[in-house]
């Protein structure tokens, strides 16, 4: 049975200012927990269900505490409770500039919607991309709609928050890198040239890629849109930060 205490310390975890006070985040479901404990991650601890714990393999250094499905709806950030809940330690991943030579590296600048970041966490994944760079403003890798969404690629990737100038300015400076960004008024990037090394831009939902940013990006790159090929007019204003980003890897990769 949980305890006030157990109850009142898993839920503050749901607030971005706990989490980085305890440097723990929560996971949930019967997918993504797995995944995780097969990972490098180091889960703490494991709420679930007797069938989870009956099915699954946990390891003794981890604490487990078998509740019932009411008690981990009172827990659950999901709008129906799965199974099993891990409280994990947030990783830590030094940011070595020089690693990043020679790879295809994406940079978030301000995404703020959950799904999405979570979204872009699992296509890095799908595309191996090894490291996602995120600006300061952007939304918490570890809040837990971004972790569900990921579906486990949360254990495969390297996150960093920096202050994205800076961190473009060095690799323009030191690397020579070429620094990729989405933009409207970018070329076609089905017909433009593109390298398989160096850094993807991907803006905000709504505002795009900052002036500040954009002055440091070398090739500006679009996906072009079809919609006047069907009939009846009207044309999508923009596309979603996480499908564009899909659709954008895809491409570099199949070169």
């Amino acid at each position: 049975m949980l305890s006030k205490n157990q109850l009142s310390f898993i839920n503050s975890l749901k607030q971005k200012k706990y989490r980085e006070e305890h440097q723990l985040f929560i996971a949930e479901g019967a997918k993504i927990v797995p995944e995780l404990l097969s990972s490098s991650i180091v889960v703490k601890q494991i709420y679930a269900t007797s069938d989870f714990l009956r099915g699954n393999i946990i390891p003794a250094n981890i604490e487990r505490f078998e509740i019932k499905e009411n008690e981990l709806e009172r827990i659950s950030s999901l709008t129906k409770a799965n199974e099993v809940l891990a409280v994990c330690e947030v990783p830590k991943y030094e940011l070595d500039n020089e690693s990043l030579k020679g790879k295809l590296t994406l940079v978030l600048d301000d995404i703020k919607d959950p799904g999405n970041l979570g979204t872009i966490i699992r296509i890095a994944d799908w595309f191996g991309i090894e490291n996602i760079i995120c600006s300061n403003e952007s939304v918490d890798a570890y809040n837990s709609k971004v972790v569900q969404a990921t579906m486990g690629s949360i254990a495969r990737i390297k996150l960093h928050y920096v202050s994205l100038t800076e961190f473009i300015e060095v690799q323009l400076s030191t690397f020579n890198v070429s620094v990729y960004g989405a933009l409207l008024e970018g070329k076609n990037i089905y017909t433009e040239k593109l390298s398989s090394e160096g850094l993807i831009v991907i803006g905000n939902e709504s505002r795009g890629i900052s002036e500040e940013v954009q002055k440091l990006i070398t090739d500006k790159i679009s996906i072009p849109s079809f919609s006047h090929f069907k009939s009846g007019g009207g044309e999508a204003e923009s596309l979603n930060a996480a499908i564009a980003t899909s659709i954008i890897c895809s491409e570099f990769r199949r070169r």
